[in-house]
């Protein structure tokens, strides 16, 4: 739909996208008021985020799909590039500030592999993975918007019991790290890239021009992300809060997990959401979903898909099982794969390979639980 057939008249569009300009501007100052400059350039970013994501429709789902389906490699290609791009700064970064600048390290265990595992399946019956669910239920995607609430509930969830599935056993975190972990993890990406390609479809490798670009500013939104906070881009730590806060606020006792009872986390559940890193940059990337497909549309009112009522059973199961999933391995696509291999963590490398293989049963399951479109 055009922006003329939603607004009579040039001078209305214009002014409606000011006013979506301002709005966004005006967020970012009234946080940096009331928390601190930190925040507010946090919050920043996640709008950036939120818009290179919806804007140029990069993900992380829909070019895994296309690649297992059709064989066409170009977004998986656009991905690691964007990844290796952040590998390049964030490992030397790290280096050389020990302990102001962490990376996104996690060991490597069973139920971190199978947390991975679902979480690929899950992802793909509702087509989103962690900032995918985040950008598609800013633009207003029903599927999302149903899923997002789940999400946060299965990550606190999963928060709630992470100590006792870690007390199973693990490998001690391994990570790249310096110059050699630099050139290693370069390495392996450009390794990866090589599989990837060899095995996609000719004349699907080239990356279109709007994969690079979003690349490049996702790669520098994520680097901005580190200097500001010190951590990596995150997103799942921040759901699980909002549903802890909510769990909280309506008198649950949470001193029987020993995640949400050591000193961090009870730091956060008492301070202002708007002072945790990861809340305010998911924050930001609904809030920028929704401003560029306010840019387009005008509105954000899309009709209901005719799904039946399982396939809206699976949505509520798979937001579920995503939140809860993603926490048992330290992360989703953002936290685990992107950051944590951008920031040297070899536990990003054994997500990649569980989770793109839970991919391939995820596709399998969407269709029988009706989520294919009529």
């Amino acid at each position: 739909m055009s922006d003329a057939a939603v607004l009579p008249s040039g001078g209305g569009v214009m002014a409606r996208r000011g006013g979506l300009l301002l709005a966004a501007l005006v967020a970012v100052v009234a946080v940096m008021l009331l928390a601190g400059a930190r925040y507010g350039l946090l919050l920043a970013v996640g709008l950036g985020f939120g818009i290179v994501l919806e804007g140029l429709r990069f993900g992380f789902a829909g070019p895994w799909r296309r690649m297992i389906l059709f064989r066409e490699p170009a977004g998986v290609l656009a991905q690691l590039l964007s990844i290796a791009l952040v590998t390049i700064v964030a490992i030397p970064l790290i280096a050389a500030r020990p302990g102001e600048i962490t990376g996104a390290q996690a060991p490597i265990s069973f139920a971190m592999i199978g947390g991975a595992f679902v979480f690929g399946a899950c992802m793909q019956i509702v087509l989103g993975c962690g900032s995918g669910t985040l950008v598609n239920a800013g633009s207003g995607n029903p599927v999302s918007l149903l899923a997002l609430p789940f999400f946060a509930i299965g990550s606190f969830a999963g928060a709630y019991h992470l100590i006792w599935w870690t007390n199973l056993g693990a490998l001690p975190i391994l990570s790249f790290q310096g110059l050699s972990g630099t050139v290693m993890t370069l390495v392996l990406l450009a390794l990866a890239a090589a599989l990837f390609f060899f095995l996609g479809k000719k004349g699907s490798r080239a990356l279109p021009r709007r994969y690079v670009i979003a690349a490049v500013l996702l790669a520098v939104l994520a680097l901005a992300n580190l200097a500001i906070a010190g951590q990596p881009w995150g997103v799942v730590y921040g759901l699980g809060l909002w549903a802890a806060k909510g769990v909280s606020a309506l008198g649950g006792d949470l001193s029987g997990s020993a995640f949400f009872s050591a000193p961090g986390s009870m730091d956060r559940l008492q301070s202002s959401i708007l002072t945790d890193y990861t809340s305010l940059t998911d924050i930001g990337i609904i809030a920028g979903a929704f401003l560029v497909a306010a840019w387009r549309r005008g509105a954000l009112s899309s009709p209901l898909p005719s799904y039946p009522a399982r396939a809206w059973v699976a949505t509520v199961v798979a937001g579920l099982l995503l939140g809860y999933s993603s926490r048992l391995a330290f992360g989703c696509n953002v936290g685990a794969f992107f950051s944590g291999i951008a920031t040297g963590s070899f536990h990003g490398w054994a997500w990649f390979i569980a989770a793109f293989g839970g991919a391939f049963v995820g596709i399998k399951i969407r269709p029988l639980v009706g989520l294919e479109a009529k």
